[in-house]
């Protein structure tokens, strides 16, 4: 499969979200395996997920725990495939989500991802979502403290804006390796996050690259353009979407979210569709 990287680890130009396998709606637990599976047999060596996709405080850790198991039964280990977890964002069980960015707690947070993962240290951990209650030095100093007592290898942040970005960088002293924003045909507010990644050369990790759980189904007929191509190709909108946002620049890594083993196999298909010029500047 095509290679793209983060920091130093080449991994495949699409990933895997681990997300749709542990919220609302989930599915049992051996079609996520087999989902996973069947991703990592097609070539896919980065997942991602978070301490936070689970469905109530009973169930923190779901998907890291369920992705460490996947990896196990495959006989796969961290040299084979690059998991990135994420803190700072929580759910209390009701369907909403908090921001909790405090120096400890990250800590605390990190220490209780490496037990779920059951690794030595994570390959990428990347603070979730900026708290306004705290300051933003505070949270990835924290990030920047795992990174120096090793218990983390490589460094990001998710949802940051420019002045977010460059203040990250200049705090992990230059080893921001990822950014991690949604991004896709409905929402396209982070290009300026990817014009700056793509400039710094820093992993820009689109997250709900097809429009979201509930949406990625409408795609095409929601953005008409990506359909009528998809139609003219003879495949599906949502490798389309997904080969639109690889030819925005090298840096780009989109992390679809999947629960069956048919939708993440679409969906890496669209590393070998090369888009024309002109079908691209259709797709704007």
């Amino acid at each position: 499969m095509q290679q793209r990287r983060i920091g130093d680890r080449s991994v495949s130009a699409i990933g895997l979200g681990g997300m749709p396998m542990s919220i609302e709606g989930r599915p049992d637990e051996a079609r996520s395996i087999r989902t996973i599976h069947a991703a990592l047999d097609a070539g896919v060596t980065l997942i991602d997920t978070a301490d936070s996709y689970h469905l109530d405080p009973t169930d923190v850790g779901h998907n890291e725990i369920l992705i460490a198991k996947a990896l196990r039964l495959a006989g796969k280990g961290p040299d084979d495939v690059l998991v990135a977890t994420k803190g700072g964002h929580r759910r209390p069980g009701d369907g909403s989500w908090y921001t909790q960015g405090g120096a400890g707690y990250l800590k605390k947070a990190c220490e209780a991802s490496l037990q779920r993962l059951d690794v030595e240290a994570i390959g990428l951990y990347q603070f979730h979502r900026p708290d306004p209650a705290t300051p933003y030095e505070e949270s990835v100093g924290a990030i920047r403290d795992l990174l120096d007592e090793g218990k983390i290898l490589m460094a990001g942040i998710s949802n940051a804006n420019p002045a977010q970005i460059r203040l990250a960088q200049e705090i992990l002293g230059g080893r921001l390796v990822s950014v991690q924003n949604q991004f896709s045909p409905a929402f396209r507010s982070s290009e300026p996050e990817l014009e700056l990644c793509d400039e710094l050369g820093i992993a820009f990790l689109p997250w709900s690259p097809l429009g979201g759980i509930t949406r990625a189904g409408e795609l095409g007929s929601a953005h008409a353009a990506f359909g009528e191509i998809a139609a003219e190709r003879g495949v599906s909108p949502q490798q389309v979407a997904l080969a639109w946002e690889l030819a925005k620049s090298p840096v780009v890594i989109p992390i679809p979210g999947a629960s069956r083993p048919e939708s993440i196999l679409d969906s890496l298909e669209a590393v070998t569709l090369e888009l024309t010029d002109e079908e691209l500047a259709r797709l704007g």
